[in-house]
């Protein structure tokens, strides 16, 4: 045998033998090597693109399967159908929904005429996708109410979890959050029985994780990142939908862990997204803006929500909070009320509470009390640990800002105890500052000295400056961070000895005193430093 014949038998074999033992690297490689002295078959390019898009190579798995598509047309118009649906999945899922509506109106056309079968189900799970993404409510249940009536008749595992995560999506958007939940605990039934496609498969878990993030339930979102770390170890898919879990088991650790720590990995994690989930990509910078947020990194926060922007993941209420800390707050305002204008029930969840913070802080409390009533009504509604403590907070925040003290320690211990059950410890931190002001109102000094001490543990715990607690006002609108540092630039400090002594960068503490300098009108530490002694700030 001729021995280049001989080296690309021996490649096909070995891609082959890897793809079924999904050693996805090494079948992603020999059949690149193999192509190259050898026109690959049909079946072997579709194997080829699978390994690429479960290695995060997107641009590559799709052009893959677009030559895989125009083989089956001529050969297979059946299998040639479900391509074309599998690429319009792979296009929602890199977050070009009119590229994707593209391929499952091809997918139609070629249906058109055709038997009811699983391919029709996956088509109406897709549309119901979009429509859910879309905020489109009518076509939501529109679509699923199709998908469950197909799945009535054909009677596929796949189709049937397909369409209880389409029912789920429904529930939800009803505010039916229990029915969801057990809804989608079925669907995984036949996911993990290993009778749903991958690819399929590891869209359930994503669109799973995504909606128990955007109800804030981190006790469900914590058990399905680790159910979903589970199978991308079984099918060895730690790349792309590794990608995934990783992003939202770093949300999680925000909730817990030193930012210091995550910075890197949630840029990393985000990254690796890019090409073949554009979606999870901006979930992971929108939350590495917040980490860098709740840092003091302006700059590194504002570059991180504008590339989540541009993945598709509007930056809301992030960007406004870190406006309004800036003493941008009319901005940060309009900013939110565009983002509110735009949003259905639940994606409104999200903002509220930082909509009753930044009217907190332009002293406007009928503003707040709305925006805080709206709050309660859809925590009462979808009924998840994460909206009743953002409610709670909110309520408890404009209690102490109206002086009922007394009111608000009900409201602010309700919201401890919720936080705990999602282990939001910087939550718990600003809702410490406010016990604490409650406490000292009503006379008790010590109470409120340990509720102050207890949060500023938390923050050097977690890495990340002080809240500014809303609405109170601080002198020159600086924040806790900026007097601090004012302070210690007061008593002689370098800024090199500043950040050694509260753990940030030289390059940080100089991006304070410029935002220090021009708030309050000055251009030098001298005249800082009088501006402080004079208003008795030190």
């Amino acid at each position: 045998m001729d021995t280049r014949v001989e080296t690309r038998t021996e490649l096909l074999l070995a891609a082959r033998t890897a793809y079924a033992r999904r050693d996805w690297h090494a079948c992603y490689e020999a059949f690149v090597q193999a192509r190259e002295t050898v026109a690959l078959s049909t079946d072997d390019l579709d194997a080829m693109a699978a390994a690429a898009w479960r290695l995060g190579h997107g641009k590559e798995s799709l052009r893959v399967a677009e030559r895989v598509f125009a083989r089956l047309v001529s050969t297979d118009p059946e299998a040639a159908a479900m391509k074309a649906v599998d690429l319009g999945l792979a296009w929602v899922t890199r977050g070009d929904l009119t590229i994707a509506q593209g391929w499952m109106n091809r997918a139609r056309r070629m249906l058109d005429g055709s038997p009811e079968g699983p391919t029709h189900g996956y088509l109406a799970y897709l549309d119901a996708v979009i429509a859910a993404i879309q905020r489109n409510s009518d076509a939501l249940a529109q679509h699923a109410q199709t998908l469950r009536k197909i799945s009535g008749r054909i009677d596929v595992p796949a189709i049937t979890a397909l369409c209880h995560i389409a029912e789920a999506l429904q529930a939800i958007n009803e505010a039916r959050t229990a029915e969801a939940y057990g809804l989608i605990d079925e669907a995984m039934l036949p996911l993990l029985a290993d009778e749903v496609p991958i690819d399929w498969a590891g869209d359930i878990y994503c669109v799973v994780l995504n909606q128990c993030f955007r109800l804030a339930d981190m006790p469900r979102l914590r058990a399905w990142t680790q159910s979903m770390e589970r199978w991308c170890n079984h099918f060895a898919v730690s790349t792309n939908y590794g990608g995934v879990c990783d992003v939202h088991r770093l949300q999680l650790r925000a909730a817990t862990d030193d930012y210091r720590l995550l910075d890197d990995r949630l840029a990393a994690a985000s990254r690796s997204l890019e090409e073949v989930n554009s979606r999870a990509a901006g979930e992971g910078y929108y939350q590495l803006g917040e980490v860098r947020r709740r840092r003091g990194d302006v700059d590194g926060a504002f570059a991180a929500f504008s590339v989540a922007r541009a993945c598709g993941v509007e930056p809301q209420p992030g960007e406004a909070l870190l406006r309004c800390s800036q003493g941008d707050q009319e901005t940060a305002w309009t900013d939110l009320r565009v983002a509110l204008a735009g949003e259905d029930r639940l994606g409104r969840m999200w903002l509220l509470r930082a909509a009753v913070e930044v009217a907190l802080a332009r002293g406007d409390l009928d503003e707040a009390e709305r925006h805080c009533g709206e709050l309660e009504a859809g925590s009462e509604a979808f009924g998840t640990p994460g909206f009743r403590a953002w409610a709670a907070h909110a309520r408890g925040a404009i209690l102490v800002r109206r002086g009922r003290y007394t009111e608000a320690l009900a409201a602010l211990n309700s919201a401890l105890r919720e936080y705990r059950t999602q282990q939001s410890r910087y939550e718990t931190a600003e809702v410490y500052e406010w016990i604490a002001i409650s406490h000292k109102a009503l006379g008790d000094d010590g109470a409120s000295r340990a509720d102050a001490a207890t949060a500023a543990n938390i923050y050097a715990q977690l890495g990340v400056e002080p809240a500014p607690v809303c609405g109170a006002g601080t002198p020159g609108g600086l924040t806790k961070r900026e007097i601090e540092i004012l302070r210690r630039i007061a008593d002689g400090a370098t800024n090199r000895q500043v950040a050694e002594q509260i753990c940030i960068s030289e390059k940080t503490v100089g991006r304070h005193l410029a935002n220090i300098y021009a708030k309050l009108g000055v251009s030098s530490r001298t005249a800082a430093a009088a501006w402080a002694h004079q208003r008795n700030v030190l």
